[in-house]
């Protein structure tokens, strides 16, 4: 018996199965539970500074009321139009006549633009931005830097695994530049049998939604073979396959 064999018996007996009744040993819920992933990030803060400029939430208030005014009032000038274009001459000859009939719609839209007016003036007496100690009463800290980059390293070097994993299966799925994102996380996600042999750990994952990307899962399954990686701290070697569907 190899040293990872007990963790792949532990696997088994206590993840939840996943679809088609398989173990879904590979979802980040069973490794957050199991190895406490979490708390490899500890959240401790320190002190920052208060003078620290950040977006006044009171601009963004006056700006989105703005925006609103804006919009209402492409509104009623876009019936105003629907109602000129639909105009009868018979009836209403000159744009005289149009205005009395329209008047109440034409004093709809002087309002409106006198509100978006008022609320253009009151935004530009407003700072857009504002030292962070005036829009909060609590001390104001931030999370100790060397947590924050060690986790941003972290994310960094997900992304670009994803994105290497993404550009090696593009030539074999044609939707990989509006997909090809998707078509990973998914597999990543996907329940998968492990079998730990004398020399190798065989990942052998469920197929995906439709028969190409499947495909597509399956081409990239053996360029990752082709590269003779080892499973971390061991002597064995990854082995990635992905079931067809019967």
């Amino acid at each position: 018996m190899t040293w990872l064999e007990p963790y792949a018996v532990k696997a088994a007996r206590t993840v939840p199965r996943g679809e088609g009744g398989r173990k879904a040993i590979l979802l980040p819920d069973y490794l957050r539970e199991e190895f406490d992933l979490d708390a490899l990030a500890e959240y401790a803060t320190v002190p920052d500074d208060p003078a620290r400029e950040v977006p006044n939430p009171a601009w963004a208030r006056v700006d989105a009321q703005l925006s609103q005014a804006k919009a209402h009032v492409e509104c009623l000038q876009a019936q105003l139009g629907l109602q000129a274009l639909g105009n009868e001459e018979q009836q209403r000859r000159t744009m005289r006549g149009f205005k009395i009939a329209y008047g109440k719609l034409g004093r709809k839209i002087w309002d409106a633009w006198q509100r978006v007016a008022d609320l253009s003036a009151r935004r530009a007496q407003i700072p857009r931005r504002v030292p962070v100690q005036s829009v909060t009463p609590e001390p104001v800290v931030k999370l100790a830097p060397e947590i924050k980059h060690l986790t941003n390293l972290i994310k960094m070097v997900a992304y670009q695994a994803e994105s290497e994993l993404v550009r090696a299966v593009a030539p074999h799925y044609r939707r990989a530049e509006d997909e090809g994102r998707t078509l990973i996380q998914a597999a990543l996600l996907s329940a998968a049998d492990l079998e730990v042999t004398e020399k190798e750990l065989h990942v052998t994952l469920l197929p995906q939604s439709s028969p190409h990307r499947t495909r597509a899962i399956a081409v990239l399954c053996d360029q990752l073979n082709a590269l003779d990686t080892r499973f971390p701290g061991s002597g064995l070697r990854l082995r990635y396959a992905i079931h067809t569907r019967s």
